[in-house]
């Protein structure tokens, strides 16, 4: 299977938790914990496929106590991992940020495309 420009017609940002740092390089931390502060910072912005599981999908993804509620599919990209979120970028309306539960490649050559099975909502970061 084919993935056709047509069907990627949602912006989608790809981001990733990092550290804050100042001027020196140096992480930020909070004076009273010690925590190190963090930011969601844009990786890349690509083009994709954003589908709703069906009832019946949906049904299916609750039996394995799974909270997946949507496939995204983009073009095959390198440097991908469950820390990361993607955030449907909407124009005039709130984005919407999904978690990654896996990244699996297509079945013919495994370097066209990606499934994303994602759930909706902050991430289990808590970020």
């Amino acid at each position: 299977m084919s993935l056709e420009a047509g069907r990627l017609r949602h912006e989608v940002r790809i981001e990733q938790l990092q550290n804050l740092l100042d001027s020196n390089g140096e992480a930020i931390q909070d004076e009273n914990t010690g925590a190190v502060a963090q930011a969601w910072v844009a990786v890349a912005t690509v083009r994709a496929a954003i589908e709703p599981l069906s009832a019946r999908e949906f049904i299916q993804s609750q039996a394995t106590q799974s909270q997946i509620t949507a496939r995204v599919i983009i073009r095959f990209r390198e440097g991908l991992d469950a820390a990361m979120r993607l955030v449907h970028v909407r124009r005039n309306m709130a984005d919407v940020i999904y978690n990654p539960h896996g990244f699996l490649a297509d079945k013919e050559s495994g370097l066209e495309y990606l499934t994303i099975p994602v759930s909706a909502g902050v991430s289990d970061s808590g970020q």
